[in-house]
């Protein structure tokens, strides 16, 4: 590995590092905060079962970390059977 490749991969960590001091995140940062896919993320979103920002003038999600933090110490179900089954709930509440 070149010494540029080197500086490179450096500065990715430094960025992931930092990217954990915000307070607020958006769907990008949260999946890589938490580990979850955007996908996940999203399903969640629209189930209601993870806390999001309230602001009805932004379109975009975001999530505050200390509210994100104490919501995963919570040991919330996230399993993709349930997610499924919460999702598919929803879309036939939907429908009637």
């Amino acid at each position: 590995m070149s010494e540029q490749e080197n500086v490179v991969e450096l500065l990715r960590d430094i960025k992931g590092l930092l990217s954990h001091t915000k307070k607020v995140m958006n769907v990008d940062d949260l999946a890589i905060y938490t580990g979850l896919s955007k996908s996940k993320i999203y399903k969640l979103t629209q189930l209601k079962l993870i806390p999001t920002g309230r602001n009805p003038n932004i379109r975009q999600k975001f999530f505050d970390k200390e509210t994100i933090d104490a919501w995963l110490m919570g040991e919330p179900n996230l399993s993709d059977e349930y997610l499924e089954q919460q999702f598919n709930k929803q879309l036939l509440k939907n429908k009637k």
